[in-house]
Formats: C-alpha cells, sequence, structure tokens
C-alpha cells in the first residue's frame, strides 16, 4: 500500500511537469515520469515520512534444531547487500529467529540455487541449510525426489526418501593438524577436538577461543568439540561462527568429525548424536588418499510459514 501511494505521488509529480511545460498528455508511462533529481528525493522523503516497510513472505526449517528462515527468491528479488535485514530477520528476540537465512533462486544450469547467509549476513555452505533447502524446494514443487543445485562451493545432489534429506558434499583432499587438534574443509572450515565429555564441556567459551585463534584470520573457523561413544558414533558439539554461538547440529560440522572419525577407526559410516537430534555420515576413502562420495543424511523439516513487516533498511 505503502508503494502503490508512493508511486502515484511521483505519477501526479510528473503530470504536473508535463502541463508546466505545455504538454498535458495523459497515461504516463513509468519510464516517462521525469525521473528528475527532485523528484527522486521528494519520493525517498516520501517514503521514509510514512514508515515505509516491507511484507515478507517466509517459511521456517529446522534440520536436528539447526534453524533457518526460507525465502522462494526465485524472482532474484532479495537485494543481497542487505545485510542489516538478513540480521533483522534472524534475530531472535526482534525478529523470526534463525541461525540463518536460504534464498531459493532459479538458475538456468541447476534445478536451484541456494544462497545461504549466516545470521550476521556473512556467507558460507551449510549442510543442514542445503538440507533445508532441498526439503523447501520440493515443497515448492521445483523437483520431486531427486536433485541437483547449486551452492557457494559448487553444485550438489541430493534425494529423498522417508523424511530424511541425503545431501552429497563436496570431496575433502586432506585432514590437517591445527593447534593440537584436526582440521577439515567440509564445504566450510571445521577445527575438531576430541573431548571425554562433550555434554559438560564448555562449549561457548572454549569455541570463541579457538574460533578467533590467529592461525584462521581473518575468517575464522567453526569449532567442533567431539566425543567417542563407539568405533562407528559420536556425539558432536558446534561453536558456528556467524552465528557466533553454539547452534544445536551444524551439518558441515558433523560431517568434518566423522571423517577425523572415521581416519581413526577405519569406519565408512558415522552415526552422529547431536543436542537437536541424529545423523548419519557416510563416505568412500582415507585420510591419506583423501575422501570422496560424502552423504550427510537427516530430517529437514517445516515448522510453520508467515509473513513479517521489516522496515526498508
Amino acid at each position: 500500500m505503502i508503494r502503490l501511494v508512493a508511486d502515484q505521488h511521483i505519477l501526479e509529480k510528473c503530470r504536473w511537469r508535463k502541463r508546466i511545460n505545455g504538454r498535458n498528455e495523459e497515461g504516463v508511462s513509468f519510464a516517462d515520469k521525469c525521473v528528475t533529481l527532485a523528484v527522486i528525493e521528494e519520493y525517498i522523503y516520501l517514503i521514509q515520512a510514512m514508515g515505509a516497510s516491507q511484507l515478507i513472505s517466509f517459511y521456517k526449517y529446522q534440520g536436528t534444531g539447526n534453524d533457518f528462515v526460507m525465502v522462494d527468491d526465485r524472482q532474484s528479488a532479495w537485494d543481497l547487500g542487505n545485510i542489516a535485514r538478513i540480521s533483522a530477520l534472524c534475530d531472535r528476540r526482534f525478529g523470526i529467529g534463525a541461525d540463518g537465512l536460504i534464498l531459493i533462486r532459479s538458475h538456468a544450469n541447476y534445478d536451484f540455487e541456494v544462497v545461504y547467509f549466516n545470521a550476521d549476513g556473512s556467507q558460507s555452505f551449510c549442510g543442514n541449510g542445503a538440507r533445508c533447502a532441498v526439503s523447501f524446494a520440493a515443497f515448492l514443487g521445483i523437483i520431486d525426489q531427486k536433485t541437483q543445485f547449486l551452492a557457494i562451493d559448487g553444485p550438489h545432489e541430493a534425494s529423498l526418501k522417508d523424511g530424511l534429506v541425503a545431501l552429497k558434499m563436496g570431496d575433502v583432499s586432506q585432514i590437517s593438524e591445527s593447534l593440537g587438534d584436526a582440521f577439515v574443509h567440509t564445504g566450510s572450515p571445521h577445527h575438531v577436538r576430541w573431548v571425554e565429555d562433550v555434554e559438560t564441556y564448555p562449549v561457548f567459551e572454549q569455541g570463541q577461543v579457538l574460533r578467533h585463534e590467529p592461525c584462521y584470520a581473518p575468517a575464522g573457523s567453526n569449532v567442533n568439540f567431539v566425543q567417542k561413544l563407539g568405533d562407528a558414533e559420536i556425539f558432536v558439539r558446534t561453536f558456528e561462527r556467524g552465528v557466533e554461538n553454539e547452534t544445536l547440529s551444524c551439518g558441515t560440522g558433523v560431517t568434518a568429525a566423522a571423517l577425523v572419525c572415521g581416519a581413526l577407526t577405519q569406519q565408512k559410516s558415522i552415526q552422529i548424536r547431536t543436542l537437536g537430534g541424529n545423523l548419519q555420515v557416510t563416505f568412500e576413502g582415507n585420510a591419506k588418499e583423501g575422501f570422496d562420495n560424502i552423504w550427510l543424511i537427516g530430517p529437514a523439516l517445516q515448522v510453520y510459514a508467515g509473513q513479517i513487516q521489516l522496515p526498508n533498511f
């Protein structure tokens, strides 16, 4: 409504300008609305004075407690540079609340494209977010049970079956030593530390320290604390950069932890427990030759749908 009123205001200004120039034409096209600097400035002033805002339709999804605001942006209408809006949507007190924002966009060579933002507006690949995006794309009717889509780290495959989303991750060339622990890049950087009792471990405090270690500057690293429950079972808690806090689950993080576990135990299928639920990671290869055919498997569910009115930042 605000946009409609403002457009009508410009139309009247343009008609007035044409009349004083001796041309009284009606039906002025928008492209011919005498878009002078003065008119544009008055338009901006009117919008601000009216308290302009935008109504955004969204869906809330979660993958083992890792939650996301999902937006159907197949028209590419979203301003990717508007970090303030992203942070406002993800704010858990004044917005919807989420670990990140995901836009689904059309792509000429893939079923769709996933554009992912952390809660602070930074970008990276997100495993659980990608699984939720696949579930959302199926809900929108873009895909059926199998898909190929594009993310920030390149193309991915995925499938849906029996309420689970299986996501093929990128290949991992190596596991590195870092600060006495392990480091793995699974589309996003991950520090992996073994601990005896992860339930009582100070994840937030230690995660903050390791996330900002100079060796990870300037972007920093995600940090995973891992407890071995068996040769093929681990419990993982993750401090995520961009969220700057522990999340209930991290897909790229559990994948990194599973590869570190598999390298030690020679297992190719790892069951992972997180605070938000259970996941599975399967893979081929080893620490010496690298890992491929890596699959992250788990639930990805729609929580609710809604609309939110946000100011134009």
